[in-house]
């Protein structure tokens, strides 16, 4: 696939957002920044980082991505620290806090700070704070989970680095935190150009279905997540279950593992157990960089589903709605920014209510269908990579002005 360019986007966005991009782009050109997370691929983040990263370097702001190290056991002390940050109960020791520590000590020896600007994302990496004492950068931590009823242990324990950051960045003011740094609300974004949301033909979507052994004689329902108990894919299957009852369709729970998920097997394990017997119900576990293949089943759908018990935000309800497909989410986390009730989807709290408005969308074509062409402009206006692009601009420029009410561009 060719290299996407910024002048790639001028026919989607607005001209008057191209025209910031660039403007923003000339006042910090030359500046340099480092983004650091816990994964290259699989999760959200480093979808949104593989490019975020190489539009950041084209307009000048040159930008080095890292990965941090880590065994299974400090992954699986950073997934019981993600789950209780979402409000889980989760047994925190000592000896998890210790292997946190140790981690973040191994990382230190091996990483350099020496850009003007260093973004930490998520609580795998937020130790690396460490560092500042030796750095000039200013730095910001983003968090990407749903910390508005945090843990109190896990939060308090994870504070106590992130208060030694110059800023931190939020999905939504209500996600913050009482701190004492700057808090910045920037919302993630998809990319409308890459394998996972570029247009498909008919064909291109029918040869994947083939290759999966699906067929498009029935309606499908789609939810597309990796394997993880807070996606609550078995949640999906009793809901289908009830749909099936009156309306003969089909589901399809396509998703995968990340590294830094040590829980995706098991969940995995569950779920086909949950869907014995049903011909009718598709689980593939994909590998990594399927985009293609999560394209064409999300346009293949009639109805996207996004069943989360917590959610920071969900990349794929927005590119869902990118492609004009109804989306059934439950109402937690980033999901109600990106789903208007009646007008962009419908937002559920339980497996029947999943359930009815699934089944409301597949008895009602034309109103799933309207559905679809407001889903799509709304994406256009607030999801895209471009303004999350513009952003990051805008916060580099913010950071190098502080205690500036008004800054003169």
């Amino acid at each position: 696939m060719a290299k996407i360019r910024l002048e790639d986007y001028k026919p989607i966005i607005r001209t008057q957002n191209f025209d910031e991009i660039q403007l923003l782009a000339e006042k910090v050109s030359g500046r340099q920044m480092k983004m650091v997370n816990s994964t290259a691929a699989g999760g959200g983040v480093a979808e949104i980082l593989n490019r975020l990263v190489p539009l950041m370097n084209e307009l000048g702001v040159h930008v080095r991505w890292e990965v941090i190290k880590g065994s299974g056991a400090f992954f699986g002390v950073t997934k019981a620290f993600h789950n209780a940050i979402h409000g889980q109960k989760v047994e925190i020791t000592q000896q998890m806090l210790d292997i946190f520590k140790e981690t973040q000590e191994a990382n230190l020896a091996d990483m350099k700070f020496d850009q003007d600007v260093v973004v930490i994302h998520d609580p795998q990496p937020v130790g690396l704070i460490e560092a500042k004492e030796k750095s000039h950068a200013k730095w910001v931590w983003r968090c990407h989970i749903d910390s508005s009823h945090p843990d109190e242990r896990v939060w308090n324990f994870l504070k106590d680095y992130i208060v030694k950051y110059d800023a931190s960045m939020f999905h939504t003011p209500w996600f913050a935190k009482q701190l004492p740094i700057p808090q910045y609300f920037i919302y993630p974004a998809i990319d409308p150009l890459s394998e996972k949301n570029r247009e498909l033909t008919r064909s291109e979507i029918e040869a994947v279905l083939k290759k999966h052994k699906i067929t498009n004689d029935k309606p499908i329902i789609t939810q597309i997540s990796r394997f993880d108990y807070l996606k609550d894919p078995v949640g999906v299957i009793a809901a289908y279950k009830i749909v099936k009852k009156s309306i003969d369709c089909q589901l399809i729970l396509a998703g995968g593992a990340a590294s830094d998920d040590p829980e995706g097997a098991q969940v995995l394990a569950e779920v086909l157990k949950a869907s014995e017997g049903d011909k009718d119900i598709h689980i593939l576990n994909l590998p990594p960089f399927s985009d293609f293949d999560i394209n064409a089943l999300q346009r293949a759908s009639v109805v996207v589903v996004q069943k989360s018990l917590r959610e920071g935000f969900g990349l794929t309800v927005s590119e869902a709605l990118w492609k004009a497909k109804p989306v059934v989410a439950s109402a937690v986390g980033g999901i109600t920014l990106q789903v208007i009730h009646n007008v962009t989807g419908m937002l559920v709290h339980s497996v029947e209510g999943c359930a009815y408005q699934i089944r409301y969308l597949l008895n009602n074509p034309k109103i799933a269908k309207q559905m679809g062409i407001y889903a799509r402009e709304h994406v256009r206006e607030k999801f895209l990579m471009t303004r999350l692009l513009r952003n990051y601009l805008l916060l580099i420029l913010t950071l190098h002005h502080p205690k500036e009410d008004v800054i003169q561009i």
